[in-house]
């Protein structure tokens, strides 16, 4: 799936707000505002439930990568999430 398709499936299920769960939320982390080398995705089942996380890592921006891109998206249909929330801009790594 090309990285700008796969983004805008992402921003339409962001956009739809909170529905119930499964939530999957997105956090881009980066040591800088403007590049993004790292990406969590957490899955909550239930309210109040411990999220399971998975942390994509990439040498280039994660939010311009296509294998990741395609992946967060591959995740999001199979956890047949309600919700999905993203954590605007990107936070800064601690060191």
């Amino acid at each position: 799936m090309n990285v700008d398709k796969a983004k805008k499936r992402i921003a339409k299920q962001v956009r739809k707000g909170f529905n119930g769960y499964p939530l999957i939320s997105l956090e881009y982390f980066g040591k800088t505002p403007d590049f993004a080398t790292e990406v969590i995705i957490s899955f909550t089942m239930e309210e109040n439930a411990e999220p399971q996380q998975q942390k994509f890592v990439s040498e280039n921006d994660a939010r311009e990568d296509e294998t990741i891109q395609s992946t967060l998206v591959k995740i999001i249909e199979r956890a047949d999430a309600k919700t999905v929330a993203e954590i605007e801009g990107v936070s800064l790594l601690k060191e």
